[in-house]
C-alpha cells in the first residue's frame, strides 16, 4: 500500500518534468536565429556542408546498367516529354527526388529514372536555387517506362503508396514548395488517368489530397551528383533513414 501511495506522486513529478524539458528545448529553439545554410531542407543543409567542406561536388560514380549515362542527356536544355519507340515518360513529384528515384529503379518495365527539377518559372534551376525556393521548382523524377510492361496505373499506385498526398509542401522533415506533391501528365491518356486515381484516393486518406495535377512543362535534369544517389550512398544517414523505409514499403526488390 506504501508503494501505491508513492507512485502517484512520482508519476506526476516524472510528468512535470518532462514537460518542463520540452517547453525548455522549445524556447531555446525558438530564440535560436538560422543561418541561410540552416533554413535549407534536409538533405540541402549535409550537401552544402560536404560541398563548403571539399570545395567540390561529390564524385561521380558511373550509372547502373540499365539507366543511361548522364553524359547522354543534355543538361543545358529541359529533356523531352516523350520518347520514342513506344516508351513513354511519367513525371512525378513526390518530396525528395532522391526517393522517388529510389523505388521506381527498381520497378519491372522502368528503363531510366532521373532526378530533375519541373513546375516552375526558372529555367536551367540549379540545386541551390530550388533549395530557396525562388524559382517555383519542384524535386522530381522523369521517369521512362515500358507500357507494355507496366502500366502508368501501377506507376501512380507505387507513387501514392510512397509518400503523403496530403501534407502541402513537406514529406516527413523536408519542407518546402520543392517538396510538393504533384502529378505532371504527358499524354492526355495519362491526365484521364491521373484526375480518377485522385479522386479514388480521397477515399483513403483522412485529410484532403493536396497533389497537383499539371500538364507537363520543361523538366531540367539536376546535377550528376544527385542521380541515383542512394544506389551509390546507401551507408548515409538520410538514406538509412529516410529513403530505405520508402524502399521497404514499395515491396521492391534491391
Amino acid at each position: 500500500m506504501k508503494y501505491k501511495k508513492l507512485a502517484l506522486p512520482l508519476a506526476m513529478a516524472t510528468g512535470a518534468l518532462i514537460f518542463l524539458a520540452s517547453r525548455a528545448e522549445k524556447t531555446a529553439a525558438q530564440s535560436t536565429i538560422p543561418t541561410p545554410a540552416e533554413r535549407l531542407p534536409t538533405p540541402s543543409r549535409a550537401l552544402l556542408a560536404e560541398i563548403t567542406a571539399t570545395g567540390t561536388t561529390p564524385a561521380a560514380f558511373p550509372p547502373r546498367s540499365a539507366s543511361p549515362p548522364f553524359s547522354s542527356h543534355d543538361f543545358t536544355k529541359p529533356l523531352p516529354n516523350s520518347e520514342s519507340g513506344g516508351r513513354e515518360v511519367a513525371i512525378l513529384a513526390g518530396g525528395c527526388f532522391w526517393c522517388l528515384e529510389a523505388v521506381y529503379e527498381l520497378l519491372p518495365g522502368v528503363l531510366d529514372v532521373v532526378s530533375g527539377y519541373t513546375g516552375g518559372r526558372t529555367p536551367r534551376p540549379s540545386y541551390a536555387s530550388v533549395s530557396s525556393e525562388i524559382t517555383g521548382q519542384a524535386e522530381a523524377v522523369r521517369i521512362v517506362y515500358d507500357p507494355a510492361v507496366v502500366s502508368y496505373k501501377k506507376i501512380l499506385d507505387l507513387f501514392w503508396k510512397i509518400h503523403d498526398p496530403t501534407t502541402p509542401n513537406r514529406q516527413g522533415a523536408d519542407q518546402g514548395t520543392q517538396y510538393r506533391s504533384a502529378i505532371y501528365w504527358t499524354t492526355e491518356e495519362q491526365r484521364k488517368e491521373a484526375a480518377f486515381a485522385v479522386e479514388e484516393q480521397k477515399s483513403v486518406w483522412r485529410d484532403p489530397i493536396v497533389t497537383e495535377l499539371k500538364p507537363a512543362g520543361n523538366f531540367w535534369i539536376a546535377e550528376e551528383y544527385h542521380q541515383d544517389y542512394y544506389r551509390k550512398n546507401p551507408e548515409r544517414g538520410y538514406c538509412q533513414v529516410v529513403i530505405s523505409p520508402k524502399v521497404e514499403k514499395s515491396g521492391l526488390k534491391k
